[in-house]
């Protein structure tokens, strides 16, 4: 069977509709430019240098994102910070809530405003996990996030994160940095995976 290649107009949907069989089954297509608008792996960075990672241009027909960590690590033990926005970063009135837990019966539960913490970075170890961003709200443009890692220099450590915030507009951005954006990341990789 030969391709098949819609062309829409420049704004709207494109539907296509499959024959009734027992019912009326139809297939709406996303309005977006992407190889794949429903499900999209940007390109990976190296954390390796800076105090912060920026994924910019993000479609506004994004809905849910995976931030993704390996081998992440920082030049120090201040905690890791996811933060989003809307033509700037949002630096403030998130509801987030971390927890750090290991089989030496060692836990800490931290809350954070100013971005979606990640309580269990050291020096010593790297960072392994995800995070996902989901939109509750687009008329108010509530995100909440969820989502857990591991660190290598603590055996059996885990991190659990949790939370919440509105934006002032689109998210069309995501940020990685620290709870004070002094310490500078230096191993590993981070991405995103958004979808519509």
């Amino acid at each position: 069977m030969a391709s098949l290649v819609l062309t829409g107009d420049t704004s709207g949907q494109v539907t296509i509709s499959a024959p009734a069989v027992a019912g009326t089954n139809t297939l709406t297509l996303l309005a977006a430019t992407a190889t794949n608008s429903v499900n999209t792996l940007a390109t990976a960075v190296a954390s390796t240098s800076g105090t912060s990672i920026d994924f910019t241009g993000i479609p506004s027909w994004v809905k849910r994102i995976t931030v993704m960590f390996s081998a992440v690590s920082t030049s120090g033990t201040i905690v890791p910070l996811i933060q989003i926005g809307a033509g700037s970063i949002t630096s403030s009135g998130y509801i987030s809530s971390s927890m750090y837990m290991n089989t030496a019966s060692a836990s800490s539960n931290v809350q954070y405003t100013t971005g979606f913490g990640i309580n269990q970075n050291q020096a010593a170890g790297a960072i392994y996990g995800s995070f996902t961003l989901s939109l509750v709200n687009s008329a108010t443009n509530a995100w909440v996030l969820n989502g857990g890692a591991a660190n290598s220099s603590s055996a059996a450590a885990i991190n659990i994160s949790s939370g919440g915030v509105s934006l002032g507009g689109t998210l069309d951005r995501v940020r990685i940095t620290t709870l004070t954006g002094v310490d500078t990341f230096d191993a590993g990789t981070i991405n995103i995976l958004y979808e519509g």
